[in-house]
């Protein structure tokens, strides 16, 4: 394992004005190579509009931008890429069709939970990067999986597909999943809610993975 990086993602529920502060917080904590932007329960028009308003940010720092759950948004506002993470069972053909509208620089990640079927179908049809998880109890959404961290060794073992992992990630639990070949580590609650701010977490975290890539 030679590499990981912090894969971020908004809180379900905000308010976008206030959040541009955090996010411009998180992003000078350290290394952060993606951000989600995932909303629950709003409107299209919403996540359109918060969407304009957080990409600046993130391109401003280099930081790859996702829209959860509507390829259509993320084609709108020239974000990076869609993570589609509501539907275990997707329709057949619906990435390689996705990817003919999108193009080769445009970024498709797939939640496969903890169903290696779903991780390899994914990646045969062109994905970019697979999520497993809940790898740890967490309030943020319920997984309909509960995955054990060797799936991460191997799903790097048999495949070139990068793997992130969420669910409950904190400084503490991580070191395990960089360990069993984690390319990413998503983490929502623990940077929203810490305590001394987004940027202590972030730092936090990045601290964490750099000593367990340390010790592989």
């Amino acid at each position: 394992m030679e590499h990981c990086r912090l894969y971020l993602i908004s809180p379900s529920s905000f308010a976008p004005e206030a959040f541009v502060e955090n996010l411009e917080q998180a992003l000078t904590g350290g290394d952060v190579a993606a951000f989600q932007l995932r909303m629950k329960n709003v409107e299209k028009r919403e996540i359109t509009k918060t969407a304009k308003l957080l990409l600046p940010i993130c391109r401003a720092k280099n930081v790859a931008f996702i829209i959860n759950d509507y390829p259509e948004i993320a084609l709108e506002t020239g974000a990076d890429g869609v993570h589609i993470g509501n539907d275990p069972e997707l329709p057949e053909g619906f990435i390689s069709s996705l990817r003919k509208k999108t193009g080769e620089n445009f970024i498709i990640g797939i939640s496969c939970y903890d169903s290696r079927h779903l991780a390899m179908t994914a990646a045969e049809h062109g994905a970019d990067y697979v999520a497993f998880g809940a790898f740890f109890p967490t309030k943020t959404k319920i997984s309909p999986g509960k995955p054990k961290p060797e799936i991460l060794e191997w799903w790097s073992t048999y495949t070139n597909v990068p793997c992130t992992a969420i669910g409950g990630i904190n400084p503490e639990n991580c070191g395990g999943l960089v360990k069993t070949g984690a390319d990413f580590i998503a983490v929502v609650s623990y940077v929203w809610d810490h305590p001394m701010g987004p940027k202590v977490a972030v730092k936090e975290i990045n601290s964490a993975i750099a000593k367990s890539l340390a010790n592989c």
